[in-house]
């Protein structure tokens, strides 16, 4: 078994609270000075930086998780992340159908832009995308899964849109592949709260917003190589794969 360095949670200048500064090529820059292998992309309700920074990323070595962020009903964030691009395009056109038609006010949220690899705006996209879908964590959870998808409820112990400040627990039945941590607990800490989440991995990511947070906080995988379904593997701890949180 290989170890490889992960983090799975970083934005772009596409979400609202994402740094100008996180444009596709600076992220790339920063995840090699990091020294990350795997980095997963998850702007707020939207999918469409992920390709070009999987390009990018692929020329450094660097291997791309593309997918959202979600923001559910019940306003809990989840991680969403997809093997291909045509389930990358299903899953945008469900999060396109099923986003309120709230129009963006860049002073008060920030900016929305979709740019090219030289940094020039291709997209501003109007709806405000830090708002919540009309479906439930259990209807987003099902159809990542349709799509082949990895679903993982984001910084579960957070104070603000986690599952632990939202519904004041995390499901016993939720079909999650992982569980993400913030900073601020530990896994031990959560299973203690928590006991009947023992069976689940978990794991912690940055969260980054600007480019020098990109792996102050990661995950080891450790797998024979770098593939979609070895980070499945690893996220379910089959045959020897496992993930370790970096303290």
């Amino acid at each position: 078994m290989q170890q490889f360095l992960a983090d799975l949670h970083i934005h772009t200048l596409l979400s609202p609270c994402g740094d100008l500064e996180m444009s596709p090529a600076n992220i790339v820059a920063s995840a090699q000075k990091k020294n990350l292998d795997i980095i997963g992309i998850a702007d707020h309700n939207s999918t469409k930086h992920g390709p070009l920074i999987k390009k990018l990323a692929a020329a450094c070595g660097i291997f791309t998780l593309c997918g959202a962020e979600v923001t559910t009903r019940e306003e809990t964030h989840c991680l969403a992340f997809f093997e291909n691009n045509t389930s990358l395009s299903e899953f945008q056109e469900y999060l396109d159908a099923h986003l309120p038609n709230v129009k963006n006010d860049p002073k008060y949220f920030g900016y929305q832009v979709v740019v090219d690899e030289q940094e020039m705006i291709l997209e501003e996209v109007e709806k405000l995308l830090i708002s919540a879908l009309n479906q439930s964590i259990d209807q987003v959870e099902r159809k990542v899964h349709s799509l082949g998808g990895l679903f993982i409820p984001a910084h579960i112990d957070r104070a603000k849109f986690s599952l632990v400040s939202q519904l004041g627990f995390v499901p016993p039945g939720l079909n999650a592949d992982a569980l993400e941590i913030s900073f601020k607990t530990t896994k031990d800490q959560m299973l203690k709260q928590f006991p009947y989440l023992k069976n689940f991995s978990f794991i912690r990511s940055s969260d980054a917003h600007f480019p020098d947070q990109l792996g102050n906080y990661s995950t080891i995988f450790e797998m024979e190589e770098v593939n979609f379904d070895e980070i499945k593997k690893a996220l379910k701890g089959v045959d020897g794969r496992k993930v370790i949180i970096q303290d």
